[in-house]
């Protein structure tokens, strides 16, 4: 079976196409039914999106056909539907708990059926579209934490549901740039989850981690705990706006800034910055090919500050869920962001003392530029198929008639049931 993916983000879009097979459980990380082998793949600069989300539609529609075209290229199969994920939007979770009364004997399919519905229809709020609907515990009269209830025997079956959703326009401005392709939108995906899915180990998401993936635009958080993805948050910060402060602080273009950024970047200063210099070149109408010498120490003085400034948002938003990365939870980094020079050790300070670089893990076939974290999330789209079936979704015909997404989960479900 071949699966196309496609991350849409504020820096880049990445379109992966792979071949997934069949494979014995003892061969793979837990939870994967598929190997994934990457037969195609396409990036390409993004543009049309800011913080996340589609700001130009004709712009995110060319750079998506660039990447997707490439992918087919290479991949020698035509694309004709794919999974996409979703960084904008105002990502948020909000969880649920619903019970019903069993008739006395053990539950069965239809028990799980009717309280999955019962925390379901409690799920969508208005403006909002659902992404993700995950059952992350079962309980059966005062026992709790149950993973499968079937043929257990109790009064009252209860279930926690925990529903990610996103902005309705954003998601559909989402599908829209991707339909625009002539492309079926098969599910969208929030990023963090995507991260987490390929970025973690067999017990990290059992024991509690929190993934920060650290985009162009945005800063997503994902919290998994029990093996569940519990609590997702985003934030419009990202790599760019540690672009543009340098272009500021150095009056130089954005691009050279970029370039600054990944070449001599970091968040830790040393001894010998003071020493060491580097070209800026210089924007003055005058002097239009000026280049001026500017110590090191000074690009990381204008660096440090505002990822300490993101990362000290990070940790204050997971105080206020309750999902403090300070109770030992470890700390896995993906996205690009990631890539920056003292990320880690600026991140222990801050957030958690366990810290990590997250890299796609269990996929086979990617080229060595893509095995860094930025690429943590388009492999875990292709990862995400494996473990969607968890979900619980409702056909809601009337939060969604009008975004032209009709039928999308019933789509979804049915894909899922001939795929998987």
């Amino acid at each position: 079976m071949v699966l196309s993916v496609i991350d849409i983000g504020t820096t880049k879009v990445v379109c992966l196409v792979a071949r997934l097979d069949p494979a014995a459980e003892s061969d793979l990380l837990r939870g994967r039914t598929h190997r994934a082998r990457i037969i195609g793949i396409g990036h390409q600069r993004s543009r049309g999106l800011k913080g996340g989300a589609i700001v130009d539609l004709e712009g995110a529609e060319q750079a998506i056909r660039l990447a997707v075209d490439a992918a087919e290229r290479m991949a020698k199969v035509e694309i004709r539907s794919a999974i996409v994920n979703m960084t904008g939007g105002r990502l948020g979770s909000d969880s649920y708990h619903a019970g019903v009364g069993l008739r006395g004997s053990g539950v069965s399919d239809g028990d799980i059926h009717r309280v999955l519905e019962a925390a379901s229809t409690t799920g969508a709020r208005p403006g909002r579209t659902v992404l993700h609907s995950l059952p992350t515990g079962f309980a059966l009269d005062a026992t709790k934490g149950i993973n499968d209830p079937h043929g257990m025997v109790g009064e009252k079956l209860g279930v926690d549901m925990h529903v990610v959703s996103s902005d309705q326009n954003a998601v559909r401005n989402l599908m829209l740039a991707v339909e625009r392709c002539h492309l079926d939108v098969e599910a969208v995906v929030a990023t963090p989850y995507a991260a987490g899915l390929s970025a973690l180990v067999e017990d990290e998401a059992e024991m509690g981690a929190v993934v920060i993936d650290l985009g162009g635009g945005t800063t997503s958080i994902g919290v998994f705990a029990g093996g569940h993805l519990v609590h997702t948050d985003s934030l419009a910060v990202g790599g760019n706006h540690i672009t543009m402060d340098i272009a500021r602080g150095l009056s130089t273009t954005v691009a050279h800034a970029e370039r600054l950024k990944t070449l001599y970047g970091s968040t830790i200063a040393t001894s010998s910055d003071e020493r060491e210099t580097i070209a800026v070149a210089s924007v003055d109408e005058d002097e239009r090919d000026a280049v001026n010498h500017v110590p090191k120490s000074h690009l990381v003085r204008i660096i440090r500050p505002r990822v300490e400034e993101m990362l000290e948002l990070v940790r204050d938003r997971l105080k206020a869920s309750g999902f403090s990365a300070e109770t030992g939870r470890r700390v896995v980094l993906a996205g690009g962001g990631a890539l920056l020079t003292g990320m880690p050790e600026l991140a222990r300070t801050i957030v958690s003392k366990q810290v990590r670089i997250g890299r796609p893990l269990g996929v086979q076939g990617l080229p060595e530029a893509a095995k860094g974290p930025s690429f943590a999330a388009p492999v875990g789209l292709l990862v995400y198929p494996q473990v969607a079936a968890l979900e619980h979704f409702v056909p809601r015909p009337s939060a969604y008639r009008a975004t032209g997404t009709d039928g999308y989960f019933s789509r979804m479900g049915r894909w899922l049931k001939e795929s998987f």
